[in-house]
């Protein structure tokens, strides 16, 4: 089934169990896909799909900081609500341990030893971990001479992980 027709099922459910906060969130990723549709003119694949379902999730944790700064807990609740329910549409994420072997795994593949490989790097990464990982809350640096990688996940990493890359 794809995630299209998921969504439409869900939708369906959330009706029948009027359910309207999910119904809501259902109805704005379905728009903003039906929008992505008459953009490119051709419907959407899973992974277009996917890329919409990150970008509003990105845009609801942004709204969620933003919220909690103000102190409206009322709506960075509902903020936290939305995230949830996108992401049981999107594909299971990568753990620390995961991201830290395909960093690995393909700095070796690739031969990266320098920032200047950075780029290759970073570009034999993403179709690894697209929809999985979201590296755009990594910091990766390459570090001359000993072909390791350090990774500083912003707020889910611990020190002591990012260390971790740099022992192998």
């Amino acid at each position: 089934m794809s995630l299209i027709e998921r969504l439409n099922e869900d939708m369906k459910q959330a009706m029948k169990s009027q359910d309207k906060f999910r119904l809501s969130v259902i109805r704005m990723v379905r728009s903003s896909i039906k929008n992505a549709e008459i953009e490119r003119q051709k419907p959407l694949d899973d992974s277009e799909v996917i890329d919409i379902l990150q970008r509003e999730v990105k845009q609801r944790k942004d709204s969620l900081q933003d919220f909690e700064k103000a102190g409206r807990s009322d709506l960075a609740a509902d903020a936290s609500k939305e995230i949830a329910i996108l992401q049981e549409y999107l594909p299971q994420q990568l753990s620390e341990e995961e991201i830290v072997e395909i960093v690995k795994q393909t700095m070796q593949e690739t031969g990266a030893a320098t920032k200047a490989d950075m780029g290759r790097l970073m570009g034999a990464l993403m179709p690894k971990v697209k929809g999985r990982a979201d590296l755009g809350d990594y910091k990766l640096q390459v570090f001359t001479g000993n072909r390791a990688a350090e990774a500083y996940l912003t707020g889910y990493m611990s020190p002591c992980a990012c260390t971790s890359i740099l022992a192998g």
